[in-house]
């Protein structure tokens, strides 16, 4: 289940739950996790749709991104005036 909250852009994963149907699915969401009308939008998801990745697989998988260096810019000196970079 994920909701996107009034100041929110995107969907946040807020919890799980069992429901009949996925109406019913939204309403439970929305009455379990947007008890303080914090919520714009819900979305449920039929976990027999969900798809991970195998945790044995993780090097091969992982692996081509190591090469890409550019994606993590280790290599620059940022000032001590940034923080939390």
């Amino acid at each position: 289940m994920f909701i996107r909250s009034k100041q929110g852009l995107d969907h946040k994963h807020v919890g799980s739950l069992h429901a009949a149907d996925a109406q019913m699915a939204i309403e439970n969401a929305r009455d379990v996790y947007t008890r303080r009308m914090e919520g714009v939008s819900i979305w449920v998801v039929e976990s027999k749709h969900i798809h991970a990745s195998n945790p044995d697989e993780a090097d091969s998988l992982y692996d081509p991104a190591s090469d890409k260096v550019y994606r993590h810019p280790t290599f620059y000196d940022l000032p001590d005036e940034v923080k939390h970079m």
